[in-house]
């Protein structure tokens, strides 16, 4: 495709998100289920189920495990989410449907084409999230007064991994072993190795590898740092931070070019 030469639309990123979210809003009745009855689910078969038997030995950290599992968990979910709700449209807008190519012959840039889809499932990932939050706190996992801050931390994480996955979905041409590599080798490492049900310490070394770089385990430290007494240094607070924003920015960046490269060809 010719580069497109015309004023950018000041409010094109707007366009492409209230675009998504018109789109989202078919499926309101299922997004809505799948929020109330995830974090039900894994609160009555994980957090009570083995958290009644790990609770008769102490707990963890010196709280329940329904606590101590609880920041994990909602992170878990805004990292899913906010990941799905950006591979999938960017993959539809490339090759499955090439709406982003009918999208780029109008004034909206790629750069806005990319942000409107990051912003879209950013709003997603917050509903879902504040549904699981409230989940959690009627079930007791959230005690403390700043346990509403765990949103924050857990939609840290979800932009954090959602700045990556669009920046790798806009570059895949060929999803055909896609969806299955991203499934195997990096949500379902990252949600068994990332401190989710027991402390990453308590791994083996050359398996705390995967928290080091997962958004999960770093959010979820800085989940279980708000939400009850978890011990954590200053440095290490502002490396967990640090580590987060350094991934959606780089991300964003990355992906800001690639859909540049892709639809101005």
């Amino acid at each position: 495709m010719s580069k497109v030469l015309r004023k950018p639309s000041r409010y094109g990123t707007l366009h492409v998100a209230e675009s998504r979210i018109r789109n989202m809003a078919k499926w309101a009745g299922i997004i809505l289920f799948a929020a109330v009855i995830n974090p039900t689910l894994y609160l009555v078969s994980i957090g009570i189920g083995v958290g009644s038997l790990i609770d008769a030995n102490k707990g963890v950290d010196g709280v329940s495990y329904l606590t101590f599992l609880a920041p994990a968990l909602l992170a878990s979910a805004a990292i899913q989410g906010s990941s799905d709700e950006v591979v999938f449209p960017t993959m539809a807008g490339f090759k499955w449907e090439r709406t982003f190519f009918g999208m780029r012959s109008t004034p909206i840039t790629a750069r806005q084409i990319s942000l409107g889809i990051f912003l879209a499932a950013m709003v997603r990932t917050t509903i879902s999230v504040v549904i699981y939050w409230v989940v959690l706190y009627l079930a007791g996992a959230l005690e403390s007064d700043t346990a509403w801050l765990a949103m924050p931390a857990a939609l840290f994480a979800g932009a954090a991994m959602a700045s990556v996955m669009l920046a790798l979905a806009a570059k895949i041409e060929n999803e055909d072993f896609f969806f299955m590599l991203v499934g195997r080798f990096i949500m379902i490492p990252m949600f068994l190795f990332s401190g989710t049900f027991y402390p990453l310490s308590q791994m083996p070394v050359f398996l705390q590898f995967f928290g080091w770089i997962s958004p999960l385990w770093h959010a979820t430290e800085i989940g279980r740092y708000l939400t009850y007494d978890y011990s954590i240094s200053g440095p290490m607070l502002v490396t967990h931070i640090g580590v987060l924003a350094i991934m959606v920015v780089a991300g964003l960046t990355a992906s800001f070019k690639i859909f540049a490269t892709r639809l101005e060809k």
